[in-house]
């Protein structure tokens, strides 16, 4: 148990120093000495310094939800909103977190490929969501496209929301976003 506990503490001083001075500007000694193990013990759980950058990746809340937990059928929007209310809820837990993976995908393919993964499991659930919550599929590209746009959207707002006033945080945008969205679906479905 002991070194599980050396291994949270090495992945928590880790994101600490990462966010106060950066990767780069981060030696694994003072990671070590915040985390108050031997600086081998973190090469013992992390062979090189990226790797806990990858390992903080799965620190980041789960976004697995199931679609029955947010759908309203029939209604697009109100289950969009609800499945947004819930993952933004779950993100407030790690918004430096985030911020500090975000910046680090532009110089790590590791992260940045672990944040890819997140991003097309987004884009699974929210088609998963509309699909669930239509009464009548639009077409399929209709509803890949409404996906991605919105993955887009919820992924932008994540990883800026630690750089934003609380009024900029008032959802207005991605209202519009989700509204926008759910209208293009209701007109497609129209035209089949």
């Amino acid at each position: 148990m002991e070194d599980a506990s050396a291994r949270e503490r090495i992945l928590t001083a880790a994101e600490e120093l990462f966010a106060e001075h950066g990767f780069d500007a981060t030696p694994t000694s003072k990671i070590a000495e915040r985390a108050r193990v031997p600086k081998g013990l973190v090469h013992y759980y992390f062979r090189r310094k990226p790797d806990l950058l990858v390992a903080l990746v799965d620190r980041l809340p789960d976004e697995h939800i199931d679609p029955n937990e947010v759908v309203v059928a029939g209604d697009v929007a109100k289950s969009l909103r609800q499945l947004l209310t819930e993952l933004d809820r779950r993100q407030d837990s790690s918004l430096l977190l985030s911020s500090l993976l975000y910046r680090e995908a532009d110089t790590h393919n590791a992260v940045r490929d672990a944040l890819q993964a997140r991003f097309r499991q987004l884009v699974d659930l929210i088609r998963a969501v509309i699909v669930a919550a239509r009464a009548q599929v639009s077409r399929r590209a209709d509803v890949d496209s409404a996906a991605e746009l919105l993955a887009l959207a919820v992924s932008y707002q994540h990883s800026m929301a630690r750089h934003t006033t609380e009024s900029e945080q008032s959802g207005a945008a991605m209202e519009r976003e989700l509204a926008f969205i759910a209208d293009a679906l209701a007109l497609g479905a129209g035209a089949d």
